[in-house]
């Protein structure tokens, strides 16, 4: 039998020999010196150079150079050296002659060849096959091979064979520095995010909402976190949006801005040295990193990974300028300075509301009050010459963000009216408005009510966070609560009620239900005060009251455009819930909302106004009552063992049922906040919602229609499977999500 192979199948062998080899040490460094010549023989060259890519200082470092010429050898990634440009560019060079500088220009106009590390030495470079080594595009390090052993310069066969062999290089570099297999692979591997979950969302991106603003505003990850997944995945650092260190480099005025817009390229400076920070969104897209290449000349360059809106705001696209970005510290430096000169100089008690310092402070409350996540903030003069206090709402709580001094609160305040449209010489009655703004490239619309005090003008604007709706998995429904009321969204007509005091996310939750039931073949129409959230596949209306556009008015209208599913924003009076009755009853489901505190109380609120309790009972299919609560912050609360006190006021408050909740002292685990810089050092992050699931049945329908009471109504629903408010809350204390300040919320309402 032949035991001849062929040269390919000689040279497999020997490769994966010697990987065997590579893959019995811990790292390549330890590694190298054993299959130095191994290598050698496999490739043919007298010998290899192999670079490893340094992530935090954007060059390559070699220390397994042949021989024992040349320990350790630096090379910055940039076109000024063949390693540095096949790492820049990812692209393998094969040159006949390292000192023919025709031939290096012909590659890349700034190619140089660096002799000096020959200059002691017997050995000199004369042929040179050069390959990236990298893994699923990420740029791990290079594969340098000099002069071919058999003479001459080195061929395509030689090239195919440095390739495989750098593949596999990759594989071993890309365990040795801890990458992962994707962009967010890292929040997958540590239980930040599911796989399901990420692929919704990177099906849901597109250019205009980028996949990492949808991780940060519907998986709720921080900044860090995302950044985090970058730097593991590209090797690169990751740079945020950090305009006190980073701003525009001078070289970044010689490229267009709507080149760099498109392509989402910022070139920064930290001021420091002279350092170009090339900050992209994809450092593997060497297309776009060498296209400004030529603009760089032969600058010190670092690649890094950001974020795009990141990038987009150090473009100036969807920021404000670095003026009105400056920090409230800042403004308010200036205020004070502008405070002494008005004393000084004039008796006026306050500025024009044009000054660019209050336009300044204006678009900072803003920004910060979006940043924050602030649902409203309230501008509350002081008395006389006292400062006026701004405060914002924050996950349900107000917190004091700064004082405006005296001089500048009228101006401050005339400024939100000029932008509200609303009588800047009027302030004697309260006004209401509202105005629109684009922070961060996100949309933003504000209502504003100015309400005169004794003090002067208040402000209050509220922040209706316009975009998407939640995932309806999100909502933090108990398995129940879930079952009962996807249950209630297969019903083809009926009235299905979200009721809650004001801020209880009543609108979030039905946006929630309606992104389940928007399905190409149902029709459905929203009449809104205002359009928070939009959807595809919606016919959206914005009810206007002042000119006798109301809720009732665009329900009637709507019943003409044979609608599948309507969305009322609220059933505040009798006309527009007795047509909300009339509409169900003739063949369409109805969403909508009212202002109460219970599910039981709402049927009682709906039949004190008037409506016909027969038809009431035939069209009601459930009744989702909610408060919004804030949760512990996942990243720093602590558990603990529950005291005897503490199990027996639960079990008091959870009522009959509440040994099914297994609460033991000293065995049962709560927990308590803490605070971290993730959550501003509060405990908590975010909120949840608590909910009650009315759900109708023979026998509460029987009640509704006799008009009986909300304890026989609150009895029966209990019966029927509701768990109440408190019950919920006391199951989500269970589950981690809340501590026992906000369950003492729910508990006092």
């Amino acid at each position: 039998m032949s035991t001849d192979t062929t040269p390919s199948e000689q040279y497999y062998a020997r490769l994966t020999e010697i990987l065997s080899k590579i893959h019995e040490y811990k790292d390549f460094s330890s590694a190298f010196p054993v299959v130095e010549e191994a290598i050698l023989t496999m490739l043919g060259a007298e010998r290899v150079t192999v670079y490893q890519h340094q992530q935090h200082r954007w060059e390559l470092l070699s220390r397994f150079k042949t021989g024992d010429d040349v320990l350790e050898i630096k090379v910055p990634v940039s076109t000024a050296s063949i390693a540095g440009y096949v790492a820049f560019s990812r692209q393998p060079v094969m040159i006949a002659n390292v000192r023919d500088a025709q031939e290096l220009k012909a590659i890349h106009p700034n190619l140089r060849f660096d002799g000096s590390y020959e200059k002691n030495i017997e050995f000199k470079s004369r042929s040179m096959l050069v390959v990236p080594i990298q893994y699923k595009g990420l740029l791990l390090g290079v594969l340098q091979i000099i002069n071919r052993q058999r003479g001459g310069a080195f061929d395509q066969n030689d090239r195919a064979r440095a390739e495989k062999f750098a593949a596999m290089l990759g594989q071993k570099f890309r365990y040795d520095f801890g990458c992962t297999e994707g962009p967010y692979h890292y929040l997958i591997d540590n239980g930040l995010l599911d796989k399901t979950a990420l692929e919704r969302l990177q099906a849901k991106a597109t250019p205009t909402q980028p996949l990492t603003r949808l991780l940060k505003e519907q998986a709720k990850l921080s900044v860090a976190q995302i950044g985090k997944s970058l730097e593991c995945f590209y090797q690169v650092p990751f740079l945020q949006y950090k305009p006190e260190s980073y701003y525009a480099h001078p070289a970044a005025a010689q490229l267009n801005r709507a080149y760099l817009r498109n392509s989402n390229l910022a070139l920064l400076t930290d001021g420091k040295t002279e350092q170009v920070l090339v900050l992209i969104d994809d450092p593997n897209d060497s297309k776009r990193v060498m296209e400004i290449e030529g603009v760089l000349d032969n600058r010190e360059t670092r690649i890094c990974v950001g974020l795009v809106d990141d990038i987009q705001q150090y473009l100036g696209v969807v920021a404000p300028s670095p003026e009105s970005g400056a920090n409230l510290d800042t403004i308010l430096d200036e205020l004070e300075d502008d405070s002494e000169v008005i004393e000084e100089v004039s008796d006026r008690d306050d500025v024009n509301e044009e000054d660019s310092t209050v336009v300044r402070l204006v678009n900072r409350i803003l920004l910060d009050a979006r940043r924050l996540d602030a649902s409203d903030v309230h501008i509350e003069p002081g008395r006389g010459r006292t400062a006026t206090n701004v405060r914002m709402r924050v996950d349900g709580v107000c917190q004091e963000i700064i004082q405006i001094p005296s001089t500048h609160a009228k101006a401050t305040v005339s400024r939100i009216k000029i932008m509200s449209k609303l009588d800047i010489s009027e302030k004697r009655v309260p006004q209401d408005g509202k105005f629109s703004v684009r922070l961060h490239g996100h949309p933003l619309d504000v209502r504003v009510a100015t309400i005169p005090t004794v003090n002067g003008e208040g402000v209050v604007m509220r922040l209706l966070q316009s975009g998407e709706p939640i995932p309806f998995n999100q909502l933090n429904l108990s398995p129940r609560n879930l079952e009962a009321l996807e249950h209630l969204m297969t019903f083809p007509h009926g009235i299905l009620l979200v009721v809650g005091p004001t801020g209880s996310g009543k609108t979030t939750t039905l946006h929630a239900v309606l992104s389940q039931l928007n399905t190409p073949e149902r029709k459905i129409w929203t009449a809104e005060d205002p359009v928070e959230i939009t959807q595809p596949g919606l016919q959206q209306v914005q009810v206007q009251p002042k000119i006798g556009f109301d809720f009732a008015t665009a329900l009637r209208a709507f019943l003409r455009a044979d609608p599948d599913i309507i969305l009322i924003g609220e059933m505040r009076d009798k006309e527009t819930s007795h047509a909300g009755v009339e509409a169900s009853l003739t063949g369409h489901l109805v969403l909508s909302t009212l202002h109460t505190n219970s599910a039981p109380e709402t049927i009682t609120r709906l039949l004190d106004l008037g409506i016909d309790p027969i038809s009431f009972s035939d069209a009601l299919l459930g009744i989702l009552a909610q408060r919004l609560v804030r949760t512990l912050c996942k990243h720093c609360k602590q558990p603990y063992s529950a005291s005897e006190d503490e199990v027996e006021f639960l079990q008091r408050q959870y009522g009959a049922g509440a040994e099914a909740l297994g609460l033991v002292a000293g065995q049962t685990q709560l927990h308590a906040p803490k605070g971290c810089p993730e959550c501003n050092d509060t405990g908590y992050r975010g909120r949840t919602g608590v909910h009650e699931l009315l759900c109708t049945s023979d026998r509460m329908r029987e009640l509704i229609s006799h008009g009986a009471s909300i304890a026989d109504i609150k009895t029966q629903a209990i019966s029927d499977g509701m768990t109440t408010l408190l019950q919920d809350g006391i199951q989500k204390i269970i589950n981690g999500d809340l501590d026992f300040a906000q369950l003492r919320r729910v508990a006092a309402e």
